[in-house]
């Protein structure tokens, strides 16, 4: 799939560039209603031509020193076209969120490989929950991390971030706990400059991560946030066996 154009896809799923274009911020503000990203490879290309725009002149070893580190499993989707957008190499970065012990879905922390957990202090004000009562949910989530790291990398090392310039890609932000335990591992590793950049993203999340890195680049931030896959058309979950797709036709 490298040497796609961002208007090739596009017009394959029914879109073109100025219809796609709606759903950026500005156009939102003069009234027009946004389109969704076809999928998340779509949204992909139209985030890879906003990073190379401007990539340039923020990272001064780019090319040669950028990597985009993808998380799992939608972000992989997101991230192989980002990466062939500016031609670099794609890693995977393992992330699982921290749920409720009795509501699985709700998310109170995230942990990523090679770092702590990080928790939403918020979300654990508002349940009542402390970090020592997640123990065990923070180890089964670490069991799984480990097994799809397994999986994902085949027994090869982790990648090495330091003195590089690493985005860190997903398919939106909701809370952000996620992309944070993410760009904290990043930093310990000795990162040189950190971008994270993800199609769509809640303004609460975008504000509270802009303290984690360099910079945050998103396509759209509504001003209203329910959910990430409200702004895709096909928001589908993918398999341990579509992330290994992806990344071997990376």
């Amino acid at each position: 799939m490298h040497g796609r154009s961002c208007s090739l896809l596009c017009v394959i799923a029914g879109y073109n560039r100025a219809e796609m274009a709606s759903a950026f911020p500005e156009h939102r503000a003069a009234g027009t209603a946004p389109l969704l990203f076809p999928d998340r490879a779509a949204a992909g290309l139209l985030l890879g031509e906003r990073l190379a725009g401007a990539h340039f002149a923020t990272c001064p070893h780019y090319p040669e020193r950028t990597v985009v580190a993808a998380l799992p499993r939608g972000g992989v989707a997101v991230g192989r076209e980002v990466a062939a957008c500016l031609h670099v190499p794609l890693e995977v970065l393992v992330t699982r969120k921290i749920g409720h012990p009795e509501e699985p879905e709700l998310g109170l922390g995230a942990i990523a490989e090679g770092g702590d957990p990080v928790f939403d202090e918020e979300m654990l004000d508002r349940t009542g929950l402390r970090p020592p009562d997640l123990a065990w949910v923070v180890a089964s989530e670490r069991a799984e991390l480990e097994r799809r790291v397994l999986v994902y990398r085949g027994g090869r090392p982790p990648p090495d971030f330091a003195g590089r310039c690493v985005i860190v890609v997903d398919d939106g932000l909701a809370t952000g706990v996620t992309a944070r335990a993410a760009l904290r591992a990043v930093h310990a590793s000795g990162t040189g400059r950190t971008t994270l950049a993800v199609p769509v993203a809640s303004s609460q999340a975008v504000e509270a991560l802009e303290a984690e890195t360099d910079e945050v680049v998103t396509l759209v931030t509504p001003r209203r946030f329910r959910s990430v896959g409200e702004w895709y058309a096909e928001f589908g979950q993918l398999t341990d066996a579509d992330v290994l797709t992806l990344l071997a036709a990376s």
